[in-house]
């Protein structure tokens, strides 16, 4: 009768297992086959007789974390513990050995292993990283496995490449993470003293200075007034030697250290070498020259000797009386004061004036307030003007004037930051257009109109020609781009000429290029824009230049002037034609065409362009057609979700946000219309824009339309604005409260 398969039952010890699996042992290597596995385990992972688990890694118990791997796990984790080893040192009869100090460095994530030695003053050996970091292996017969955290406790050897540190103690932390494995940490221990240590810490202790020392401490004047200096301007009058004269210098006095630098200002064209300085960084004593001392006699200190012999074993004290010291009396910030007269080894400086730090020091240390200046030099002449020869035609007259001004000629410098500013920025072009005639009799000339273009930048004026059909005259360039001068000049003279500035133009200004006499008659939208924004430059396009010249040249034409008004709106709408506005100004005379245009513009009556919605809303549809854009339901659901209050309505601006976000392919002046259309208050109506964008729940039929192309400036040929800048009627009220008042 067979016993049951019960625990105890059986001897089978296959019973219960699970795994049969046999490991991987003989391979080929080099072609030569060979036994590979004999580190592995026999068949189901079981270890052979005799054979012992040799674990790569360090082995941590399974706890309640994270199945992390080690290296993630313990990031930035380390054992650090302090250790010594002992040194042997041959032929030295001071020491037979050393007990150097380190620490040993343990990192978690990958079992690798440092060891640092703290550097010592004047050790003499190379000490810091005395193994860099990475695995260690074990010593022989183990060399094929490493160090794990098995082998780290308070009290334990390690072997490290033939070196034993001995582990003496560790951190809090290296304490907590030990025992929280389960390992009980050792009481630490004391590392033993190093002799040759002991010794030069007593020789260091016994040492004494040859001779008494004396402190002075001049570190809380340095750190105090550091780089605080004090200037004076003075001079050395040397007029009673030979060849001598006045000359003027510049004394610093630092107050880190009380000392005195002397620079001399030489002029120009003075025939002195340009020395460094006069008086080098010192400090100057008051009865200089010096009489030459004996050695010995002047000394920082008085020594004593109280007894004993020369030499070694002999005692000494300071004289703290100082008998028989040799006084100086150098100069300090209390002599300087204006009109002080210095010696400064034999020559007398005189100070005449100083600077506004060295005023605010005396009045703040010395309560002085009187700082008047010496007055030490003459009375310049009258400086005679350079005469400027005149201009000999060569070259440009600026080009001519720098060989001139100096030996060696320079090529005339242009306004740089004037060109940076106003050139060319984007869709800022910064030159002005007018549209001119010639003011001539001829017929053939009198119908000819050119574009006058006024560079800002640099100040150059452009003439071109539009073509005319049938006129005879082939247009094109008929002035290179250059600065032109005004009428009436010499040409040979020595003073500079005057060119045409931005001021000279405006509408209805006369001017004369190269002798032909042109006169302005328009000019585009951007140039009376810039302008107006610039009044400050253009007395024509002022507004308030010209409201104050209106208000005198009307001062007695109130009742006409309202009468007239009145007369030309019949209809009572408050705006008369621009015609009349400007046929009244002409026969008030002194005012040019481009005021009366600024007076226009100013008080323009102008009526808001309808916009078609049906036609923008086509041309939306078929972007959004085309972009195939069809999340209609998550854009209302963004926009439901944004409505806090339930509202029914968003904000302008948080509407547009939401649309960016979605990357809905309009633009931008599509997307402002729609929601000035359908905004009430600053607020739009968020499904009726949803439900009016979804072309495929509410489709628009198609409409054709020509796109214009975009034009970024005004674009106008032959003098001709376009429709949108011109003013057809002007709001008089405006102006008569302006003009006469309320």
């Amino acid at each position: 009768m067979a016993l049951p398969y019960l625990p105890g039952n059986s001897f089978n010890k296959n019973l219960g297992k699970e795994k049969f699996h046999k490991s991987h042992h003989f391979d080929y290597q080099n072609d030569i086959s060979m036994l590979v596995g004999a580190t592995k385990p026999g068949i189901g992972g079981e270890l052979l007789l005799g054979q012992k688990s040799k674990p790569k890694h360090s082995i941590f118990p399974k706890g309640e974390g994270s199945n992390a791997p080690a290296w993630v796990a313990f990031d930035r984790q380390v054992l650090s513990f302090q250790a010594y080893y002992q040194e042997a040192v041959h032929e030295k009869r001071e020491e037979q050995y050393r007990i150097r100090s380190c620490k040993v460095y343990f990192y978690l994530e990958d079992d690798s292993i440092q060891v640092i030695e703290p550097q010592l003053k004047n050790s003499g050996i190379p000490q810091g990283t005395l193994i860099r970091r990475h695995r260690i292996p074990l010593p022989a017969p183990h060399d094929d496995e490493f160090y794990t955290i098995e082998h780290f406790n308070v009290g334990n050897e390690l072997v490290l490449y033939g070196k034993k540190f001995k582990l003496t103690n560790c951190d809090e932390f290296t304490k907590n993470f030990l025992c929280k494995l389960g390992v009980r940490v050792n009481t630490p221990q004391e590392s033993p003293n190093d002799p040759y240590s002991s010794m030069r810490k007593e020789m260091e202790e016994s040492m004494q200075a040859l001779r008494p020392y004396e402190r002075t401490d001049t570190l809380k004047q340095f750190l105090d007034h550091d780089r605080h200096v004090l200037r004076f301007e003075c001079y050395w009058d040397d007029a009673d030697s030979m060849f001598g004269d006045t000359r003027e210098m510049v004394l610093h006095y630092f107050l880190a250290d009380d000392t005195i630098e002397i620079r001399e200002v030489i002029p120009p064209n003075s025939g002195r070498d340009a020395v460094p300085v006069f008086l080098k960084r010192s400090r100057l004593p008051k009865n200089a020259p010096l009489p030459l001392r004996q050695p010995g006699e002047k000394t920082d200190r008085t020594v004593l000797n109280v007894f004993g012999p020369m030499g070694h074993g002999g005692r000494y004290i300071l004289d703290s009386l100082k008998t028989g010291a040799v006084y100086e009396d150098f100069y300090t910030s209390a002599d300087l004061v204006l009109g002080a007269v210095l010696n400064v080894w034999g020559r007398k400086l005189i100070l005449c004036n100083c600077d506004d730090f060295t005023k605010e020091y005396y009045k703040t240390k010395f309560g002085i307030d009187n700082f008047d200046a010496i007055k030490y030099k003459g009375d310049q002449g009258m400086k005679m003007p350079r005469p400027i020869p005149p201009y000999n035609g060569f070259g440009s007259e600026e080009d001519s004037l720098c060989s001139c001004m100096g030996l060696i000629p320079k090529p005339p410098q242009r306004d740089f930051i004037k060109f940076m500013e106003k050139d060319r920025h984007g869709l800022e072009s910064n030159v002005l257009r007018f549209v001119t005639f010639m003011a001539t009799d001829n017929p053939i000339d009198k119908d000819r109109k050119f574009i006058v273009s006024y560079f800002l930048s640099d100040d150059t004026i452009a003439v071109f020609e539009p073509p005319q059909r049938n006129s005879g005259i082939i247009g094109g360039k008929f002035l290179e781009r250059g600065r032109v001068k005004k009428p009436g000049q010499d040409t040979f003279k020595s003073q500079m000429s005057e060119y045409f500035t931005s001021e000279d133009f405006y509408v209805g200004a006369k001017i004369v290029i190269n002798n032909f006499d042109f006169v302005i008659s328009d000019a585009d939208e951007y140039a009376f824009r810039y302008m107006e924004e610039h009044a400050d430059e253009f007395p024509s396009a002022n507004m308030s230049l010209i409201a104050e010249k209106l208000k005198k040249a009307t001062k007695d034409k109130s009742k006409d002037i309202k009468e007239f008004f009145v007369l030309n709106d019949p209809s009572a709408s408050g705006t008369i034609r621009y015609e009349s506005l400007r046929n009244l100004l002409a026969q008030l005379g002194g005012f040019s065409e481009h005021e009366i245009m600024t007076i226009g513009r100013n008080y323009a009556h102008k009526l808001a362009e309808e916009v078609d919605m049906t036609l923008v809303l086509a041309v939306a549809q078929e972007k959004l057609k085309k972009k195939n854009f069809e999340d209609f339901t998550r854009l209302q659901e963004a926009f439901v979700f944004a409505d806090v209050g339930k509202t029914g309505t968003l904000p302008a601006k948080e509407l547009r946000t939401i649309c960016r976000a979605f990357k809905l392919p309009l633009a931008e002046d599509i997307l402002q219309v729609f929601m000035s259309k359908l905004s009430v208050k600053d607020a739009v109506d968020y499904k009726n824009f949803v439900s009016k964008l979804n072309w495929r729940e509410n489709p628009v039929e198609a409409v054709q339309y020509q796109q214009l192309p975009v034009r970024f400036d005004a674009a106008w040929m032959n003098g001709e604005i376009s429709k949108s800048a011109a003013v057809d009627s002007v709001a008089y009220h405006a102006l008569v409260e302006d003009v006469f008042g309320k």
